[in-house]
């Protein structure tokens, strides 16, 4: 009776396993399937220019590389801000915090992590866009550098509440040890508690990553949308999500316009992929070393 009941757990793992494999693999066909008709007219050549313009009356344009810049701009500043924050703040509340700070910041982070995006794009646009605006004298607040504030703020609650979970899953015999031969508390946790919760840290950071990367609302709310090719964080920009937020509703089923919204998906499913498996390998050669 329990070796049947060991097989059926097997099973059951193994069968929701599949599905998730399954249901990627999926997902890349039908983006794949969608997008694979313009490759051959107007051919993927289009898909190189610096203008976006796929409305246009005197010729259309399917430029991607403004979409593409705006997201990178966005996702490096908001990955930059929310790292740092996310992990030292998840360091703080496991190994320095009172128990009564805990207690009241934990539930508070977490709270923080369940808001839907488009109450923290409504809280950007009334509250980070005058701020960005008033501080840098600009003519209007809706720059990309307001869109990575604001994925910050989305991403940092996942990745304290993560990592949190990992540096406080690391045994006490580590850090006990680690004391008794001398070392300090700081020594202890930058030394001993954060590489034994690597693994962990590591996975926060991916998912936090991959939320800045595909937020929609909050981006389309407060980075302008303007489709321009630029590197300055203090100009409104365009993301690949918030293009296929606000043209997918309208397009004409079949048009060039609606298979070339299908390869802006692709190519972000694409970097989102990338990213894990460089955040996998660059994990598995800690390991190693």
């Amino acid at each position: 009776m329990q070796k049947w009941k060991e097989k059926a757990v097997k099973l059951g793992l193994l069968g929701a396993s599949s599905t998730s494999i399954l249901i990627v693999l999926l997902i890349f066909f039908y983006l794949i399937k969608e997008a694979l008709p313009f490759a051959l007219d107007p051919g993927l050549s289009s898909l190189s220019g610096s203008l976006w313009a796929p409305t246009s009356m005197l010729k259309e344009s399917f430029g991607i590389l403004p979409l593409l810049t705006g997201s990178l701009l966005v996702t490096a500043m908001a990955t930059i801000i929310a790292i740092p924050v996310g992990v030292i703040a998840a360091i703080y509340i496991s190994e320095i915090a009172r128990p009564a700070e805990r207690e009241v910041l934990k539930p508070f982070i977490e709270l923080l992590a369940a808001l839907p995006s488009v109450v923290i794009g409504f809280f950007g646009l009334v509250v980070f866009v005058p701020l960005v605006k008033s501080v840098f004298g600009l003519s209007t607040g809706l720059t990309a550098l307001t869109g990575a504030l604001l994925l910050a703020l989305m991403a940092i609650p996942t990745i304290i509440s993560i990592s949190e979970d990992a540096i406080s899953s690391v045994p006490s015999s580590y850090k006990q040890a680690s004391l008794a031969l001398g070392a300090s508390k700081l020594e202890t946790i930058f030394k001993i508690t954060v590489p034994a919760a690597l693994s962990g840290i590591v996975a926060s950071i991916t998912l936090g990553i991959g939320r800045v990367i595909g937020e929609t609302m909050a981006v389309l709310m407060v980075t302008g949308n303007a489709a321009v090719v630029t590197m300055n964080p203090l100009t409104s920009v365009r993301t690949m999500t918030a293009t296929i937020a606000a043209e997918m509703g309208e397009v004409a089923f079949g048009s060039h316009h609606y298979r070339a919204l299908f390869w802006v998906a692709l190519i972000l499913l694409g970097i989102t992929f990338a990213l894990n498996i460089l955040a996998q390998k660059a994990l598995s050669k800690y390991k190693l070393g």
